[in-house]
Parts: structure tokens; C-alpha cells; sequence
């Protein structure tokens, strides 16, 4: 069962996932770079998204938990034209704001959890590869 928090008075539903950082291979940088992308960011999760992602391996358990966070409503990123969509969802490292961003491209690998903030994750908190960290994503 999710957990709940509250937000302006709310209650929403969240899921927990484990994982370790990983280096990727810089594409999600290059995703996030692109300014219709960061423009639906600040729209759709209220701060700009520095360039680039913290790459998350997860779990076995909270690998399980990624299919029910690929059912859940987000919010969508329209792609341009010879670009994949993705959905966003609200979340939190350590107690500071962040987002998940699932692209949609088919053979996505499902034990990957890409994790946007407005800040450099890995210098703020501190992380390197093969720190365990935990995510909590709040879902609607």
C-alpha cells in the first residue's frame, strides 16, 4: 500500500523506491537541455531541471513497484517531432524537491528510475556510484 502525504491540504498517495546511482550515458542531459522540454518542466513540476539526471538502479522489489508507477497519471511531456514522450511525477531525495521522469521508448530498461531536480543531486548530496538512496514519488 502507498503511503500518503499532503500537499495544501491533500492527501496523495506515494510510492517508496531503492535503488543504487549508476552512471547513464549522458542522453538524459541531453534530453532535459532541450528548452520545449524544460519549458513543460517548469510548467508541469514548477522548477527549472538542471541539465541532466541521476540514474537510479532499482531494487528487485521497487522494480515490481515501477510497473504501478507506469499506470499512474502524470504528467506528460508532448514531444516534438522525432521525440519520445515521458511522464513526470512529483518527488523527493532526501527531503529535497525533485521529479521522476519515465520516457515512453519502447525497450526502456525496467529497473531504471531517472530521477530530475532543479539542483546537481549528486554534488548536494553528496552521491556517488553504488550509493543506495531512496525515493519517494508522489502519484495520483
Amino acid at each position: 500500500m502507498a503511503k500518503k502525504t499532503t500537499l495544501s491540504g491533500l492527501f496523495l498517495p506515494q510510492l517508496t523506491f531503492e535503488g543504487t546511482v549508476y552512471s547513464g550515458r549522458g542522453t538524459g542531459k541531453n534530453f532535459v537541455a532541450l528548452s520545449w522540454v524544460k519549458q513543460q518542466i517548469i510548467r508541469n513540476i514548477g522548477f527549472p531541471p538542471y541539465y541532466g539526471t541521476l540514474n537510479i538502479r532499482l531494487t528487485e522489489q521497487s522494480k515490481d513497484k515501477k510497473k504501478q508507477l507506469e499506470t499512474k497519471q502524470g504528467f506528460i511531456v508532448e514531444p516534438q517531432t522525432g521525440y519520445h514522450s515521458g511522464i513526470l511525477f512529483h518527488a523527493q531525495i532526501s527531503g529535497l524537491k525533485c521529479a521522476v521522469i519515465l520516457p515512453l521508448v519502447l525497450n526502456y530498461p525496467s529497473d531504471l528510475l531517472e530521477i530530475i531536480a532543479p539542483q546537481y543531486l549528486r554534488g548536494k548530496l553528496g552521491l556517488k556510484d553504488g550509493d543506495r538512496v531512496t525515493v519517494v514519488v508522489t502519484v495520483s
